[in-house]
């Protein structure tokens, strides 16, 4: 088999294959505000809200990224975060429902000061003072003094997601992240001696894996996470849709992940009895290839996410639950 992606030069690569760029979004309002319930470290089930923020492009071209579709060109003016964070607590009071959890998400990484800007740290912190614990997202590479100062200013707790993506060494080089495995946990044992809590997002079957070794390092790259401090590991099935996945899955280098693939990774990470697995249930459809199951299905990960149990599978008539 003659790979389709190259050796030197991955990054202009991962460009190259890109569809066109959507108009740029107004940084002054968020990509996407909305609730959801989440099992908590303490057990309980609470609402969470979360604020996709419109932001600059990560510095970093991932292989599997399309979060690029929604940011701006350049950096946001100072003041426009807070304006954001501002619309998404209005949203929320006008539904009645002030989230105990904030997840303060940007297609980049929270410590990228070309990102956020870190003079807005501060009226974001006085924004959401009603919550009592906040998560953002950071590359492992950008954690550091300006975690500690966000975490000094807010009035709850601080949680730092990491995108490890996958332990396996060659495929987590190849997918363009530029860190390595003790980067990553250098980067976990820094967030630990502050008393920062750490989350990490798991790939299911990233390219350059078969079925079923994806999913032996889907545990694999759990175990790791979770040995490294994780409370938590969300697994986010791999997504085509920003021109490079298409062409690796030309070229037979990535197998899209399937329903019954997330449903077995969620079971085999929660088996390890280590910390919350969350499987990641936005946009399943394309992953499932039986319309009268779906919904039943993606219900029952749901139910795991919040109950952290186990519960039996969805039986179907017409696929069998494949």
């Amino acid at each position: 088999m003659v790979s389709a992606y190259p050796a030197r030069g991955r990054t202009a690569w991962i460009l190259a294959q890109r569809p066109p760029r959507p108009a740029a979004p107004d940084p002054n309002v968020p990509h996407g505000v909305f609730l959801e319930r989440e099992r908590l470290v303490s057990g309980a089930v609470a609402d969470s809200g979360v604020v996709l923020l419109t932001n600059r492009e990560c510095p970093w071209r991932c292989l599997m990224c399309d979060l690029w579709k929604d940011t701006t060109r350049r950096s946001v003016p100072e003041g426009a975060i807070p304006r954001q964070v501002e619309f998404a607590v209005r949203t929320w009071s006008d539904s009645g429902t002030l989230p105990v959890q904030v997840k303060l998400y940007n297609s980049s990484s929270f410590f990228d000061p070309a990102a956020i800007p870190p003079a807005d740290y501060a009226p974001v912190a006085r924004r959401i003072a009603f919550a009592r614990h906040v998560v953002v997202e950071s590359h492992p590479l950008l954690v550091g003094d300006r975690a500690r100062v966000l975490r000094d200013l807010l009035s709850g707790s601080l949680e730092v997601a990491l995108g490890l993506e996958t332990a396996h060494p060659e495929v987590l080089a190849k997918l363009n992240k530029k860190f390595d495995l003790a980067q990553f946990a250098r980067a976990a044992e820094f967030l630990a001696a502050e008393r920062i809590a750490m989350r990490a997002f798991i790939l299911v079957n990233p390219p350059f894996l078969d079925e079923r070794s994806g999913l032996e390092w889907t545990v694999k790259s759990a175990e790791f996470a979770f040995s490294c401090g994780a409370t938590a590991v969300t697994l986010i099935p791999t997504r085509t849709g920003n021109g490079a996945m298409e062409r690796l899955r030309e070229s037979g280098e990535f197998v899209p992940p399937t329903l019954a693939m997330l449903e077995a990774a969620q079971r085999a990470v929660l088996a390890l009895g280590r910390g919350r697995v969350f499987a990641d249930t936005w946009a399943l459809e394309p992953f499932s290839a039986c319309p009268r199951c779906f919904a039943a299905r993606r219900e029952r990960l749901e139910t795991v996410n919040r109950t952290q149990r186990e519960v039996p599978p969805v039986r179907c008539a017409v696929c069998g639950g494949s």
